[in-house]
């Protein structure tokens, strides 16, 4: 991956750069395999041979058979397929879903237009840390649940959720309550099981490979009932469905670029999980010495993401300030564009805390150059921009 030394880009958790093998896949397949995977001739048939082998290399990653897996345009689709599927089909016995305080948006608006619809959402809170109690969504859940919903990894703090665990005991208290994990920050950078999870999502553009393609995992013999309706495609015999659970033309060549990103993520997985310890330390020594600053983030999160406080300068002031001198992190999820963070509020975090709020990603590419870069720039912002009043 090419790096620019005069260029501090942080912001792995929003995306990231496209791999240059994966760009190259994607353009040889829209160049070579041009045809429809569903035509029945022959070079239909060979871009069907490539889609299937691109569905197994994404399983490899997952620990699951190939048919289990569907492709979707990105995170937000297969959560919302996953989420309004499932509910679709256990409304006639269930009532409530339980999900965690602090999910990506396409977890949680969808949950509120459910709300809309009549059920009950059981909302688990985290603690002033940032920890979920899987006790608590254990105890939450009833006969009448139809889904607990949780993030492996939050997008905003990086604190990780055991939901393998989480998955098994919600089972023993109820069989029948499905289980949906938002992967998306999480896929290639920590282990995961599929035994008891039914179903699961990534993205691609979050793991170097482009924007508008992702993945969906539903377990064998798990049902849901898909919210759209087309040509069958990305059906398969595993998911019982008899419209598609994601219809319509397969994105082939992005499907190919996904299953290369996943690969190569899949195969130096270890060595990119010591490599980004090392500079996630090298942060957070260098921001310990800038006096005043506040973490948000637990000392167990994942070592990719870093939230801190200022307490001192509003948010988008010190991402101009760092924008000037080409150093590039957030105030927070992207999807929130400037908004409060949705992750802190549940915490319970301060008006002052979630306004100064900066959340920092590593990828393998980053340098010590550019953890310096950033810690210098903050202490720099912090002592000679306008401060905001508490």
């Amino acid at each position: 991956m090419l790096h620019n030394e005069s260029l501090h880009y942080l912001d792995h958790a929003a995306t990231t750069m496209v791999h240059p093998q994966v760009a190259q896949m994607v353009y040889d397949t829209l160049c070579q395999n041009w045809a429809n995977p569903s035509s029945l001739y022959q070079p239909g048939y060979e871009s069907r041979q490539l889609l299937d082998k691109a569905r197994a290399a994404v399983a490899k990653t997952l620990g699951a058979p190939a048919q289990q897996v569907f492709f979707t345009g990105c995170g937000t689709e297969g959560n919302n397929i996953a989420i309004q599927g499932a509910l679709k089909v256990r409304r006639s016995w269930a009532s409530n879903v339980v999900v965690s305080g602090y999910e990506h948006p396409s977890v949680s608006a969808v949950l509120r237009q459910m709300e809309q619809d009549g059920w009950e959402i059981r909302t688990i809170l985290p603690d002033s840390e940032g920890h979920l109690s899987i006790e608590d969504f254990v105890s939450a859940t009833d006969k009448q649940t139809a889904l607990v919903c949780c993030m492996q990894v939050n997008n905003e703090i990086g604190s990780v959720v055991d939901v393998n665990q989480l998955a098994r005991r919600v089972k023993e208290k109820n069989p029948r309550t499905g289980v949906h994990v938002d992967g998306v920050q999480a896929w290639l950078r920590m282990p995961v099981s599929m035994e008891y999870i039914d179903s699961y999502t990534v993205s691609g553009h979050k793991v170097h490979a482009p924007k508008g393609i992702g993945a969906l995992y539903l377990r064998e013999g798990y049902h849901i009932q898909p919210p759209f309706a087309g040509g069958g495609q990305e059906k398969g015999k595993t998911a019982g469905q008899q419209q598609g659970v994601r219809p319509g033309t397969e994105n082939l060549a992005y499907a190919v670029g996904l299953a290369k990103a996943a690969a190569l993520g899949y195969k130096s997985s270890q060595e990119r999980w010591n490599r980004v310890a090392g500079l996630n330390r090298q942060l957070r020594q260098g921001l310990k010495e800038i006096p005043g600053l506040v973490f948000n983030s637990p000392e167990d999160a994942v070592p990719e993401v870093l939230n801190v406080s200022t307490m001192c300068i509003k948010s988008e002031t010190m991402l101009h300030f760092l924008e000037q001198r080409q150093i590039y992190v957030s105030s927070g999820s992207a999807c929130s564009k400037g908004a409060s963070s949705p992750t802190l509020q549940a915490m319970g975090a301060s008006a002052l805390r979630m306004d100064t709020a900066l959340r920092i990603s590593l990828g393998a590419e980053n340098t010590s150059q550019d953890i310096q870069a950033v810690v210098d720039g903050i202490r720099e912002g912090m002592q000679t921009l306008a401060k905001i009043s508490g």
